[in-house]
């Protein structure tokens, strides 16, 4: 047991030293800091008569000789936060004595080390200490740091109503000391505009210096540089092209969780846990928890999560990690939302359903046409031994046949370019990289004029799809290919507004993964330079191979994975568990030998893992070689809660060997439990997979004696358990290693087959939030038809058409003429169906002609608010909540009175309504505005 003098130079010296501080250097760090305390109002706070001379163990000092921080340390034996109100006090009475800024607080036991922001916020659990320039940023940011509820949002980068209500919500959380946050904004919404406008105005007000954007793959890390780029072009960035090592003069950084988990672990790029004042977490969900929690649990700082997943939709341990309650983020905007905008935010869909006779009936001698019965019958195949179930198809069974169909039948119903030939921009969804290779073949089978261009595969192995040029880049930017056929790459995050087609080619069971799949298409084209192949895009097309929609619509939460322990993790226990039983059955020798194992996996723990660091008060414990003499119920139950589960960041192992070794640990513990159902399903497995080592590799019949033997049953004929150990760990240090050389027999791989399909059935699903927008869109269809066809002949429409003025009567003469004609054309029903209560039929007709651009009703409401929340951006996240409904209320009523503005809805936000809300000058404003909207 370490005394306190011990555990500060063995671990608390270390641990500076780690972040840059020298202990022996008087210009860095004063040990023993002498405080002379008088009686202030801090201590009188505190309840303390203490005066007199106390002795801060540790005072970080700045580049000008001042305190920074206080370090108070306690042994490793007792509990860091003891050292929590001394630490404090000693901070107080060190401004007190010099004057000056307030001295940041620590306080640890060498294992565990707590960050003390005093005034600020509260105590937190870090992972090492920072450097002085870290402590010289904070003091920084603390000193000149503005208000956020007063701070300009740029609307330029993200000026919706919806996105300045999410960036205010945020804000006015910082402000009130909140650290952690959540926002769910449907895809398309603009979360990364929203994102970089956030940073922005952090940046601007003194908040942040350096931000962290998160991504989980190299495409969606160019897209959110770019974004940055465009939005944010003077803020330096990381990574610029071809730059490895991590550069830390920057002050935007974007990363992919792998590489920045890279960073923290390998040592080489030593990065300071305090070096972001705030992080992005882009596509919040379950990887983050599971795998890369480790990069937020390192950087502690304030964390932003980004998410499209539908709020009821979000995994509990999504909301936890963000601090927020179950169904309730920070902020959320819906699809349904978006969509139903007026005018819309979002493209909504349409679905047809494409299913084949294989899919629905299987494949057997009963669906195989008599033509491909015969011709099976040449190739020599037998056709009563094929038999497969529609499910199993691109498994068990890949049929040509079935998916030169989908494609077939994509060409005929796509959405197509405007000369009405070519598909629009398309997303193909396949199962596994050979299903989307087989695709991409059929495409080039069967259309061969286009040369190989037309449909290509994505897939982010391959490098030539990132940079510019690449396979990426042709898809966003250029004419061809027109069909992106994906496995996984680009399920979510990627941006290429001109998709008009989502083909899922196969089953989806995550109802996460379909909702952002489905989002690849629903963004809108923005008032730009159009692209050629995509001038206008009203709705998108999803042909759904699959049944997928059905399956959501009776399974809405989808298929829940059980969540898989690691292997490493899976060792550990079965060790721990056949210790457990050594003692317990007196076989000494035996829980020996596997103690001496479990000691040597933890020793190989990464050391610069943060999980492991967290963990090494823990880890402290087994240091003691007294913890080993005797392992009993209760050490064990220790080294399963405490220890086991930090093998889950194991992850530079040859894992197939330890496959081998887990299943030779596990028929070891079954023989001990006296278990032979158990210890004979292990074994045939063992010896199966003994059986597939392949001689011909030299490595492998090296052991050719060892491996014939193992495959006898005398071999493993029952007998000394003693024995049968060290007949287990010759297999596992022999064999283990030779594993990676395995083939496997069992999986003989898939049945290939090339026969005729059929269409089965092919239906368009009602799905989407406005199926009575229908009518209304046939009728304006029914119209600018008639328009066009009476514009080559009917003189008014001529001059009009040719710019020219008509007279009143000339308009009115039209206006008959088509009423005659088509007695549903009138004036009232234009303004219904154009939303436009106060233009005349002329212009109606004008508008049809492109003559003149009408906005409805709903458009002129949302762009006057819009312009009005921009004037005035430092609205709070209330009063932008209070114009949203607003805003709502008049596109639905036409027009508001102001006993209204007292009265529900408006209550719900105050009981007061806008009086509750507003200023007497802004509720004048408002007043204003909904006067001009309602004249």
């Amino acid at each position: 047991m370490k005394s306190e003098q011990q555990t500060r130079i063995e671990l608390i010296d270390e641990l500076l030293a780690q972040s840059g501080w020298n202990v022996k250097d008087q210009t860095q760090v004063i040990e023993e800091f002498n405080i002379l305390t008088t009686r202030s109002k801090a201590l009188a706070e505190s309840r303390t008569t203490y005066q007199g001379h106390q002795f801060s163990d540790y005072v970080l000092l700045g580049k000008d000789g001042k305190p920074l921080a206080v370090v108070e340390a306690k042994k490793s034996s007792k509990d860091a936060a003891i050292g929590r109100e001394q630490a404090k006090q000693y901070c107080y009475n060190i401004q007190q004595q010099q004057g000056g800024e307030l001295p940041f607080c620590f306080y640890t036991n060498g294992h565990d080390i707590y960050f003390w922001d005093l005034e600020h916020y509260p105590p937190r659990k870090v992972v090492g200490f920072p450097t002085r320039d870290d402590l010289e940023r904070f003091q920084y940011i603390r000193r000149n740091k503005k208000p956020l509820t007063q701070e300009q949002i740029n609307t330029d980068i993200a000026g919706r109503d919806y996105q300045i209500r999410a960036i205010r919500a945020v804000l006015e959380g910082i402000d009130q000391q909140q650290r952690n946050f959540l926002l769910v904004m449907a895809t398309g919404t603009g979360k990364t505009r929203t994102c970089i406008a956030l940073v922005d105005t952090l940046m601007r007000a003194g908040h942040a210096e350096k931000v962290l954007f998160l991504v989980d793959r190299i495409a969606l890390r160019e897209q959110a540089l770019a974004a940055f780029k465009e939005h944010l072009p003077h803020e330096p960035r990381w990574p610029k092209v071809g730059e490895k090592l991590i550069a830390k003069d920057r002050r935007i950084y974007v990363s992919t969780y792998p590489t920045m988990l890279n960073i923290i672990r390998d040592g080489v790029q030593p990065l300071s846990p305090h070096f972001f004042d705030f992080i992005v977490v882009d596509e919040s969900h379950r990887s983050i928890y599971n795998t890369y929690q480790e990069v937020l649990n390192y950087f502690k700082t304030i964390t932003l999560g980004l998410t499209a997943t539908p709020t009821d939709i979000i995994d509990h341990n999504t909301f936890q990690l963000f601090h927020c309650e179950d169904g309730l983020p920070t902020f959320a905007y819906t699809f349904e939302e978006a969509v139903n905008n007026l005018p819309p935010y979002l493209c909504n869909f349409q679905v047809m359903k494409i299913q084949t006779k294989f899919q629905m009936e299987g494949i057997s001698k009963r669906t195989i046409s008599l033509e491909d019965q015969k011709k099976l019958l040449l190739e020599g195949q037998e056709v009563e031994e094929i038999n497969f179930e529609g499910s199993q198809l691109e498994k068990q069974v890949i049929n040509k046949g079935t998916n030169t169909l989908i494609v077939k039948e994509f060409m005929e119903e796509c959405i197509k370019d405007p000369n009405g030939v070519l598909p629009g921009k398309t997303i193909f969804f396949c199962s596994s990289k050979a299903h989307a290779r087989r695709m991409e073949e059929i495409f080039d089978e069967l259309y061969p004029q286009y040369k190989g261009e037309l449909a290509k595969v994505l897939v982010s192995e391959d490098p030539r799809v990132y940079g510019k040029g690449g396979l990426l880049d042709q898809f966003t930017n250029n004419d061809m290919p027109r069909v992106a056929i994906s496995v996984d790459m680009l399920d979510t995050g990627i941006d290429v507004r001109e998709i008009v087609n989502l083909v899922f080619a196969k089953p989806v069971y995550s109802y996460t993964k379909f909702w952002q799949m489905i989002g690849r298409g629903t963004r809108l084209l923005e008032a730009r330079k159009p692209k050629p192949w995509c001038l206008a895009k009203e709705v998108f097309l999803i042909l759904d191979c699959w049944d997928n929609f059905e399956y959501f619509k009776l399974q809405p939460q989808g298929k829940e994975l059980q969540p898989q322990l690691p292997l490493p993790v899976q060792l550990v226990g079965l060790r721990l568990d056949k210790i457990e039983a050594a003692n317990d059955r007196g076989q000494g020798a035996i829980a020996e030998q596997e103690v001496a194992k479990l000691r040597r996996q933890i020793a190989a723990l990464p050391p610069n893992s943060v999980i492991i660091k967290e963990a090494a008060a823990a880890l402290a414990r087994l240091d003691d070689e007294n913890f080993w003499v005797t392992l009993d119920h209760p050490k064990l139950e220790f080294l399963r809660t405490a220890i086991k589960p930090l093998f889950r960041t194991v992850s530079e192992v040859d894992f197939k060997a330890m496959r081998f070794e887990r299943d030779l640990v596990a028929y070891g513990l079954a023989r001990l439990q006296d278990d032979p159902a158990k210890a004979e399903n292990l074994r045939e497995s063992i010896v199966q997979r003994i059986g597939e080592l392949p001689l011909s590799v030299n490595f492998v019949k090296a052991e050719e004696d060892l491996i014939r033997a193992a495959q006898t049953n005398r071999y493993w004929a029952e007998g000394d358990l003693t024995e049968l150990e060290t007949e287990l760990d010759e297999l596992n240090t022999r064999l283990g290693p030779l594993m990676k050389f395995r083939e496997s027999s069992t999986s003989a791989g898939p049945v290939y087959l090339n026969l005729v399909d059929e269409l089965h059935r092919k239906e368009r699903v009602e799905f989407g939030p406005q199926h009575e927008s229908v009518s209304i869109s046939r009728y304006r269809e029914m119209v600018e038809a008639v328009i066009a066809e009476l514009t080559a002949s009917n003189p008014v429409l001529m001059k009009l058409k040719n710019g020219e003025e008509i007279a009143p009567e000339e308009a009115d003469a039209l206006a008959t003429l088509l009423h005659a004609e088509h007695p549903h054309i009138t004036e009232d029903l234009l303004r219904q169906v154009y939303q436009n209560r106060k233009a005349r039929f002329i212009q109606f007709i004008r508008h049809i002609l492109g003559l003149e651009t009408l906005q409805s009703f709903p458009e002129s409401v949302s762009e006057a608010f819009d312009q009005f929340i921009r004037q005035h951006s430092r609205l709070s996240s209330r009063q932008l909540e209070f114009l949203n409904l607003l805003k709502t209320f008049i596109i639905e009523r036409e027009r508001v009175e102001k006993k209204d503005l007292i009265s529900a809805p408006f209550t719900v936000i105050h009981p007061q309504g806008i009086r509750g809300v507003f200023s007497p000058a802004e509720i004048t404003e408002i007043l204003q505005l909904t006067e001009r909207l309602a004249a």
